[in-house]
């Protein structure tokens, strides 16, 4: 993280002794979000801003990118720091959503429910149907009923999160 005026003296300090240290893509961009900041507020002209994000894509280590925001009064409040960088090939984590999960629920016990019973299945002498088929509805019925108590209960979680 890059400290510059107006932070407190122990944060520029550090700013000091990590000077040498080479910087990240990311410490890049929040410097460059420190600029935007300040052109929006009108701190910085337009050509001013350009040079400066020049230079801050330019920039190699903390000190030389601290240079670049080392007149300004303090770091603008509209710049937010950014968030933890990620892996390169990390993927985000996938979001539940409860609402897709009780379609494809609903959709895929409909698709096993005309199966078992629109079908006509040879019966025995009984008159009964095949046991497997019997089998697949009893576990479609089960699975199904799981699948909807998660869906409710992720709702329900969502809901009083909110």
């Amino acid at each position: 993280m890059i400290a510059g005026p107006g932070k407190s003296e122990t944060a520029a300090a550090a700013s000091r002794s990590h000077g040498s240290l080479r910087a990240s893509h990311a410490d890049r961009e929040q410097v460059i979000g420190t600029l935007k900041a300040a052109f929006v507020q009108g701190m910085l002209a337009k050509d001013e801003f350009d040079l400066r994000v020049e230079q801050a894509f330019a920039a190699r280590t903390y000190a030389e990118l601290a240079a670049v925001t080392a007149d300004l009064a303090a770091e603008p409040v509209a710049a937010q720091p950014p968030g933890p960088a990620r892996a390169q090939g990390e993927a985000e984590k996938p979001i539940l959503r409860p609402d897709q999960l009780a379609l494809a629920a609903t959709a895929l016990y409909g698709g096993v429910w005309a199966f078992t019973f629109l079908l006509g299945w040879p019966t025995n002498s009984e008159n009964d149907p095949p046991k497997a088929v019997v089998a697949l509805f009893a576990v479609s019925s089960l699975v199904y009923l799981i699948a909807m108590v998660v869906a409710v209960v992720v709702m329900i979680a969502d809901w009083r999160e909110k």
